[in-house]
């Protein structure tokens, strides 16, 4: 595959660039070296392609799951507690796990566990490959890069996308750069409050 589009929110390129050159150069190889002809192998059911051979999102996840693996990128979860009450949640968000539950209990509530999951961390950057659902893309940005960030996990946030010309070659209903920089860019300059790069990638 390569990368066809790139852009920085709140600096997030240059953060990486000047902070942890070997970790973008990692990315790059990692896209580059991901056989996207070996991917195609979906044949559609849809309507619209039914028996065209599409590019599966699966295999194009383990190509790209492999590579980061072989650089030592891995899976990162953060888990933590929650309630109904706003309050309450303002005032445990920062504590350790343990201490959150307790603290929920001790109000008369129920505590639920929940976490946050991201593909691969390392070195304070995470990456979310994300060939699924549109959906799935507004959530890895305003909720998972976000709180990684705010729990001072990560300082950048990396967001690999199909391009239009990919994504009309695969299932429908999957996000796209295009589609998800207008989004982005919609929100403000500001929001969300993390750096980020959006990566579009095409075979």
């Amino acid at each position: 595959m390569k990368i066809v589009e790139c852009y920085s929110h709140l600096g997030g390129l240059e953060i990486l660039m000047v902070h942890r050159p070997q970790l973008w150069t990692e990315i790059q190889d990692v896209i580059k070296h991901a056989d996207a002809a070996a991917c195609r192998t979906k044949v559609s059911k849809e309507i619209r392609s039914k028996g065209n051979l599409l590019y599966s999102p699966p295999a194009m996840n383990k190509a790209i799951r492999s590579g980061f693996e072989k650089h030592d990128w891995a899976e990162r979860r953060i888990s933590y507690w929650v309630t109904t009450d706003a309050r309450l949640i303002r005032k445990t968000l920062f504590l350790p796990p343990a201490q959150q539950k307790t603290e929920i209990e001790e109000a008369g509530l129920k505590a639920l566990p929940s976490y946050n999951q991201t593909d691969f961390v390392k070195d304070r950057v995470a990456v979310e490959v994300q060939f699924g659902k549109y959906a799935f893309v507004a959530y890895d940005l305003f909720v998972k890069h976000l709180a990684f960030f705010v729990g001072d996990v990560i300082d950048v946030g990396v967001e690999i996308l199909p391009m239009k010309e990919l994504q009309q070659q695969m299932s429908s209903g999957v996000g796209y750069y295009e589609s998800e920089l207008y989004n982005l860019v919609r929100e403000g300059r500001g929001v969300p409050a993390v750096p980020l790069i959006l990566i579009g990638v095409a075979p």
